[in-house]
């Protein structure tokens, strides 16, 4: 890392961190300060967040609101009743989210909240993960992201928001005892059976997305990653892992009725029937050496550049295997990289980064983010907890850069400029915020603009500060 001492702030502060007013503080050891905030097995704890139990309380009231309104009292349509059930809960989720990122005493820890939530996406898109999102982040991600990668892994695989967010609570193994006696009672009074079997979605998105990649699946015709076969056996492994009606299901979410009896061949090792075998292939998986790339891959496209230095790669998959998976070491191993701090910003901040960043650099008051819309992040085109599919929302830049998105965040812009642009100085603030990343050109358009909001809306809109 050989840049200056104040580039280097610069670079921490925006490329790892979420941005700061002031880079003086990280001056003296940009590294240092990064460091620091990586500590190991200590949670993350977003305050604020809905409890899983709570979100399954909340489940458990949506179903008796059905009930009711199968009879809904004199004057009162079905809907009304259950009409904005969710929406407190979803709204403060959607508050603590954003206040924990952009008021944090450890911006890359939120960074890394913020990427491996994604990694491990469940989204309010789906309407049986509703009341479990913001439980999802605050029980399974944040107390496990400065720990072990198995550890990581088992909790989002097996928290109740992923079971019903990709269908897993109503996958059955095809000889379990739940479909045996589905099949009787349909057959007894003449209907279609309402279990049948199982269900692949959350296998396949565990080896896809979450651990061996989608390239190791198609490198399965080379003899090499998974197959069909593997995708199946370890649906199997997964059936009986569900939310069932009660909160206190959360505690143990197994149900032996509706597990696949019998062995399973997954990647090529037996594994035998029950809830312990699911614990032994995540551990597989979690050590696998295809897992150890992907991730790397992804962390360092997420920091670094959309096409990530193959180096930089190799070293962050060697600190991965080296450590089995210790998320602490695979950090340290990114913020001691030289290819992490390339002086070009080849990242643009998502929607949700940059209203993030923006708040950190203005000082910002929580009240702003009272109202639950996340001060406007679904209008640049991130609705908050909503991502739009299990693969997450996109970490390339030119994803978020058509000129729709961009025009929204001029608007977006401005109005922030229009209402706080008189009470800072927004031309000291750049130098101060953004240090040698600070173009002399865009330096210039920000002193001569006419006034204080115009002059902010400058700077929020310099590819500088909109780039990390």
């Amino acid at each position: 890392m050989s840049n200056p001492p104040l580039l280097q702030a610069a670079l921490a502060a925006h490329r790892f961190g979420l941005g700061e007013p002031t880079l003086e503080p990280l001056a003296a050891d940009p590294q240092g300060w990064l460091l620091a905030q990586i500590v190991p097995a200590e949670a993350a704890r977003g305050a604020g967040l809905l409890s899983t139990r709570d979100g399954l309380r909340l489940i458990a009231a949506e179903r008796e609101k059905r009930d009711a309104a199968r009879n809904p009292p004199p004057g009162m349509m079905a809907e009304q009743l259950l009409a904005g059930h969710y929406r407190d809960a979803t709204l403060a989720d959607a508050r603590s989210h954003l206040v924990s990122a952009a008021f944090g005493a450890r911006p890359l820890v939120e960074r890394l909240q913020l990427f491996w939530a994604n990694h491990f996406t469940v989204s309010l898109t789906k309407g049986s993960a509703r009341g479990l999102v913001g439980a999802f982040e605050r029980d399974a991600i944040r107390p496990n992201l400065n720990g072990s990668f198995e550890t990581l892994l088992k909790a989002a695989t097996t928290h109740p928001a992923m079971l019903r967010y990709l269908d897993n609570s109503q996958s059955a193994g095809p000889h379990s005892l739940v479909v045996a006696r589905e099949r009787r009672r349909a057959a007894r009074i003449g209907e279609p059976a309402r279990v049948t079997g199982i269900n692949e979605n959350l296998a396949r998105e565990v080896l896809e997305l979450h651990t061996l990649g989608a390239a190791s699946g198609r490198a399965a015709a080379d003899g090499a990653g998974y197959t069909q076969a593997d995708v199946t056996a370890f649906a199997a492994v997964l059936t009986g892992w569900r939310v069932g009606q009660d909160a206190a299901d959360a505690a143990s979410p197994f149900d032996a009725a509706w597990h696949e009896p019998g062995p399973k061949l997954v990647l090529g090792k037996r594994y035998p029937e029950g809830p312990d075998a699911l614990g032994a292939v995540l551990h597989d998986l979690a050590v696998h050496p295809a897992t150890a790339r992907f991730v790397a891959t992804k962390l360092a496209r997420h920091f670094v550049a959309d096409t990530p230095p193959p180096a930089l790669v190799e070293r962050l998959a060697a600190a991965f295997l080296q450590s089995s998976g210790d998320l602490p070491t695979v950090y340290r191993a990114l913020v001691r990289s030289p290819e992490a701090w390339a002086a070009e910003q080849r990242k643009l901040k998502t929607p949700a980064e940059f209203v993030v960043s923006s708040v950190r650099l203005l000082g910002l008051s929580e009240r702003l983010f009272a109202r639950g819309d996340g001060l406007g992040v679904g209008t640049l085109g991130q609705r908050l907890l909503a991502a739009p599919s299990p693969a997450g929302w996109s970490d390339r830049a030119d994803d978020w850069l058509g000129p729709d998105a961009v025009w929204k965040r001029v608007e977006w812009s401005t109005r922030i400029a229009d209402r706080v642009g008189r009470l800072v100085d927004a031309r000291a603030l750049a130098v101060r915020s953004l240090g040698p990343l600070l173009d002399t050109a865009t330096h210039q358009e920000i002193d001569r603009a006419a006034d204080g909001p115009q002059a902010l809306a400058l700077l929020l809109m310099a590819p500088e500060f909109q780039r990390r």
